[in-house]
């Protein structure tokens, strides 16, 4: 099975893409889409929700983890979250895959066994798990392997 892992947001939407059924989970693939901050907001919604019904086309996925909204004391942010979360939650929908929501503390203790874990430490355990020559870079990406993880941890997909 494969599980699409997405961190949202406007300006940078991290993913990973991992295939399970062996001993462990194996990465296909990971980045980011990113937003040009001098385009008009709707098309930047646009691209996200091309780019990820783009990845459903190509890896077929049996799931989609995407992380749980976070507010902060930002609510212009929270609002642009918002919306990059709604347009992926419909591109799956459109496409037929179901979506498990976690929060940022649930990944981190999926992952690494704390839910106070940092970006980098986030990184190194994808870095780790995963088996990648490199840590994934940017931290979005590795956000969006370490989600997808957490999904197949928490339903045990292996």
């Amino acid at each position: 099975m494969i599980v699409i892992g997405i961190d949202p947001g406007l300006a940078r939407t991290g993913y990973g893409v991992l295939s399970t059924g062996g001993r462990s989970p194996v990465p296909l693939t990971y980045g980011c889409i990113e937003t040009g901050g001098d385009r008009i907001h709707e098309e930047r919604l646009l691209e996200i929700h091309t780019r990820i019904s783009d990845l459903f086309d190509e890896y077929d996925p049996g799931w989609v983890a995407v992380e749980r909204l976070f507010f902060s004391r930002n609510t212009t942010s929270a609002m642009q979250v918002s919306e990059a979360r709604g347009v992926l939650l419909l591109a799956a929908a459109q496409h037929g895959v179901p979506v498990a929501e976690y929060t940022p503390n649930q990944v981190k203790q999926a992952v690494t066994g704390s839910g106070r874990a940092d970006k980098h430490q986030m990184q190194e355990m994808m870095r780790r798990l995963l088996r990648l020559e490199e840590v994934p870079r940017p931290d979005d990406a590795a956000d969006g392997l370490a989600i997808a993880l957490c999904h197949i941890n928490m339903v045990q997909l292996r």
